[in-house]
């Protein structure tokens, strides 16, 4: 995703001097287990699984499950669960805690289906039912919780500040904003601003999500928020190099990449093979059902790549769609290495 300006910055605030750990957002169709592993070698501190639905999970169904796979490189192990019907939500609790590290409870999904059964960011409309569902997993969790949460469902007051506040004395461990409404989905700008006043009421840790895509929003959102980290979404999506060129460009560390250097194809090069192998490490007898979606993604911006992608569509076999991409994406390393 192209750099942005934002609010009228036109030169990056001060950058703070020590790092705050970097969160993959769970994206459905995106952080399957393969790409967190993928995030957490390119800088991510914090990776979270694809949201899941609690009645998924208290059903038995396969594919839900295989939503909150995790590994032994994936610490902590944060599973993502939403639902709009409390007693789902308790019996998931007491499914995943013997595999979590920390449980996430969503309320900040906009998708319409989502909201349809009540649940997602739908449930902000309605505080009490909010902290009656928290409270109740809390009940029986044996390990942390945390939420994210939007900043209300736009129909109304922005109940967000509201929720944090009961949710910190409920005992959630931290909570994470996305400065959006319900309403407005991923249209405009996130609401920085609303997020500080968050940060300034309650004490446990804040964590800010909208609109970061680069180390000069990265410093403009920790600026404009004082939150105790950053979740990125749809700035990581075919971009996981992200999270390395955040630390590098605000000075928290010095490190070489593991792709070996700067040059933004090589590192494209290597993200997507490594996220093929890895694929084949963590599905070995399965379906990587994500795998189209993230070839599109990784092609996105590049010379070629509209066309290439219309035959992308057309590949069925997973072992022929990854070949393509590789070959595309050597031949726009092709000039580097000659020049080198």
């Amino acid at each position: 995703m192209p750099r942005r300006p934002h609010r009228g910055v036109t030169e990056p605030p001060l950058v703070p001097n020590e790092s705050v750990p970097l969160f993959l957002a769970p994206m459905a169709g995106v952080t399957d287990l393969a790409y967190r592993l993928l995030a957490r070698e390119c800088g991510a501190d914090v990776t979270v699984t694809e949201f899941t639905a609690a009645s998924g999970l208290t059903r038995r169904n396969t594919n839900s499950w295989l939503k909150v796979e995790s590994d032994p490189r994936e610490k902590p192990f944060i599973p993502q669960i939403f639902g709009g019907i409390t007693a789902e939500m308790v019996e998931t609790v007491e499914l995943l805690q013997d595999r979590a590290d920390v449980i996430d409870i969503n309320f900040g999904c906009p998708a319409p289906k989502v909201c349809r059964t009540d649940a997602g960011a739908a449930l902000l409309r309605n505080p009490d039912r909010v902290v009656e569902m928290v409270r109740a997993c809390l009940d029986v969790a044996e390990v942390p919780i945390t939420v994210k949460v939007r900043l209300g469902t736009g129909g109304g007051p922005n109940t967000a500040l509201e929720v944090a506040q009961r949710l910190e004395e409920e005992g959630i461990e931290r909570i994470c904003v996305h400065g959006r409404t319900l309403r407005q989905r991923y249209s405009g700008e996130a609401d920085w601003q609303q997020i500080r006043s968050i940060v300034e009421a309650v004490d446990i840790p804040v964590i800010a999500n909208g609109d970061v895509v680069d180390a000069a929003t990265a410093a403009a959102c920790l600026k404009a928020t004082g939150a105790a980290g950053l979740m990125i979404g749809r700035g990581a999506i075919g971009r996981p190099t992200v999270f390395h060129e955040i630390k590098r460009d605000m000075g928290w560390h010095n490190e070489n990449p593991p792709w070996g250097s700067d040059d933004p194809a090589m590192a494209r090069l290597w993200c997507w093979e490594r996220y093929l192998k890895l694929s084949d490490e963590v599905y070995p007898t399965q379906m990587n059902k994500n795998l189209k979606r993230h070839a599109v993604s990784f092609t996105k911006g590049l010379p070629g790549a509209s066309a290439m992608r219309v035959d992308l569509h057309s590949i069925q076999d997973q072992t022929e769609l990854g070949s393509r991409v590789t070959e595309y994406l050597e031949a726009l390393t092709e000039p580097h290495t000659v020049a080198a």
